[in-house]
């Protein structure tokens, strides 16, 4: 429409021109042409209303539209943002379906008749009044020629239609054959089947599969080749399984988005933790911002205002601490961690005594976990099946870490926001214990003194100890991938190692270059734990809870038995042992 109005005002002024030169005080008859001009320019008004109100309905906040807006934390203090409906998100992708393509031989041919129609049209404006024989001439040679390119299009078309038809018969042939033929497929086998044939088609277009199957077969042990091939495969949205990546997405995000929906709302007396004061803020657009809003609280009680928390384990006389009631309530520190078994036990009971969730809220989180669960297998067979050098231990592995990083990107803020409504009552606990405790002197919370800085003043120390932990665990909520984020927690626990041994070295420890294992750092686990429950204090994150959750769901079982899993069990135990110092939970 916009293009039309130009074209419109340029054709006016250019006859405004000509009517100057010729010596008229005005032009012929414009006023169709300006009420054309004004039709186009309503059209374009009512598109352009239209278009600014799609691209704002996700940002915007409207009342009275519960099941499209969700509030949850933001950057501006508790400004609503919202997830999309599954109808936006599913579109919000088509922009990559616009894939360029050949003409058909009638598209072609319909071009050339709209080029020969033009010159046609130019001649016929040369020519006199005088001269209808000509344009008589010109008329037939031109429905002539349009009618001869039609036809020989249509033949065209039935012959490359023929020719499609065959080979995709040839094609589901040789995917029968990989299937073995079998009389009685499943649906999802007859669907692998289809994708298999749609594969084995896309090949047979583009020439850049083959040359990444030539390089697999040369180099088989390559693992930065597996990335880069699935890495290209997934950017490609005409290939089956970039096509297949988005459906499944678009399917998961369908079922996650009314559970979360209906879990907006909390129950009543129960809430989300609201953010601690010191907390930091976040770019909205990363996974912390996932969260479902808590009702607007009332003034929060201050620690001195709240009836005494029965202490943990009596400590002995002394001075009065600098905290208080918040210090006095805090384990011993030389029987904190003493019994690991215990203290799992009384979590375990604690988390069944106050964790029921509603039934149907719990088995929606598994339908959408075994859903994932299957996702990520299908699109793992069908790579593996178009790239047969992928079929490796290693490779495979590879190959899942680089499928699931795309896969989860766009749905784990609504995937972590159905966690936290099922965790919601744990994080509350946890935050409570934030706010109690965040101030408490780290030999309270069971670190020994001789993992602390001697001398921070001497050093020129600032902050508080181990703090580069509690940032880097702070990173943990910037990513959308399972794998990212444990590599992040495995970060966290080295960063601890490297400080307590700067904070107390040992002589026969010698400096290595590179990161080394949790295992061979100089401090065990029975000090590894205060200080990660010290990080976690520090850090301000309840949801960290949901956090490890949805990780020890998605990751594979492949890393939960290496350094990686004993990550991860660690900032559970930590997480588990704050939750519960209130309580008094690892009392003897």
């Amino acid at each position: 429409y916009l293009r039309t109005i130009h074209y419109i005002s340029q054709a006016l002024l250019e006859e405004v021109e000509t009517t100057k030169e010729l010596g008229n005080c005005a032009p012929g008859h414009p006023s169709k042409m300006l009420k054309l001009r004004s039709q186009c320019l309503e059209r374009a008004q009512v598109n352009g209303t239209k278009l600014g109100k799609t691209r704002l309905k996700p940002t915007m906040p409207a009342a009275g539209l519960p099941a499209y807006h969700r509030r949850v934390y933001s950057d501006e203090g508790g400004k609503p943002l919202s997830f999309l409906p599954p109808e936006i998100f599913q579109n919000s992708g088509g922009r990559l379906r616009h894939i360029s393509r050949e003409l058909t031989p009638l598209e072609e041919a319909s071009l050339q008749n709209q080029k020969l129609k033009a010159a046609y049209e130019a001649r016929m404006a040369r020519l006199d009044p005088s001269q209808a024989m000509q344009k008589t001439s010109l008329t037939l040679s031109l429905q002539r020629q349009m009618m001869e390119n039609l036809v020989i299009a249509k033949a065209r078309e039935e012959t490359l239609q023929r020719k499609m038809e065959e080979r995709r018969l040839r094609l589901q042939e040789a995917a029968n054959r990989r299937f073995c033929s079998q009389v009685a497929l499943t649906p999802e086998e007859r669907e692998q089947r289809a994708l298999y044939a749609a594969i084995l088609e896309y090949e047979q277009d583009h020439d850049w599969p083959k040359h990444w199957k030539a390089k697999l077969k040369r180099s088989p042990g390559d693992l930065s080749l597996v990335t880069s091939l699935v890495s290209h495969l997934l950017s490609l949205p005409d290939h089956p399984i970039a096509q297949l990546l988005r459906r499944l997405q678009c399917a998961v995000y369908s079922a996650l988005y009314p559970a979360v929906s209906r879990a907006a709302a909390p129950a009543p007396g129960c809430c989300l933790p609201t953010p601690n004061p010191g907390s930091r803020r976040l770019r909205p657009s990363q996974s912390l911002h996932c969260m479902l809003s808590p009702p607007e609280p009332s003034a929060a009680p201050r620690p001195q205002d709240c009836p005494p928390t029965p202490p943990l384990q009596p400590g002995p006389a002394g001075p009065p601490s600098p905290l208080g009631d918040t210090a006095s309530g805090l384990p011993d520190k030389d029987s904190s961690f003493e019994d690991l078994e215990q203290f799992l036990g009384t979590s375990e009971r604690q988390g069944q005594g106050h964790g029921v969730q509603p039934e149907p809220q719990l088995q929606q989180l598994k339908s959408a976990v075994e859903e994932i669960h299957s996702a990520i297998d299908r699109l793992l067979s069908l790579t593996l099946l178009a790239f047969e050098g992928l079929n490796t231990a290693a490779s495979k592995d590879r190959c899942l870490a680089c499928i699931e990083e795309p896969f989860f990107s766009p749905l784990w803020p609504l995937l972590l926001a159905l966690y936290r409504s099922v965790h919601r009552t744990r994080e509350a606990a946890l935050s409570r214990s934030m706010e109690l405790y965040r101030n408490a002197p780290p030999t309270a919370i069971g670190i020994p003194t001789k993992l602390l800085p001697q001398n921070p003043e001497a050093k020129g120390a600032t902050g508080y100890p181990y703090c580069a932990a509690a940032q880097e665990l702070g990173l943990l909520v910037l990513e959308s991938c399972p794998q990212k984020k444990l590599e992040c927690i495995v970060r966290t626990l080295r960063v601890i190692c490297v400080c307590a041994e700067d904070y107390c070295p040992t002589p026969e420890a010698t400096p290595q270059a590179g990161p080394q294992p949790i295992a061979a750092a100089a401090i065990g686990a029975d000090d590894l734990l205060p200080i990660l429950s010290f990080v976690v204090l520090r850090s301000g994150l309840p949801q960290l809870v949901s956090e490890c959750a949805a990780l020890e769901e998605f990751i594979h079982e492949g890393y939960l038995i290496g350094e990686e899993g004993y990550c991860l069990t660690s900032l559970q135990s930590a997480l588990s042992y704050v939750e519960l110092l209130p309580q008094g939970g690892l009392a003897k």
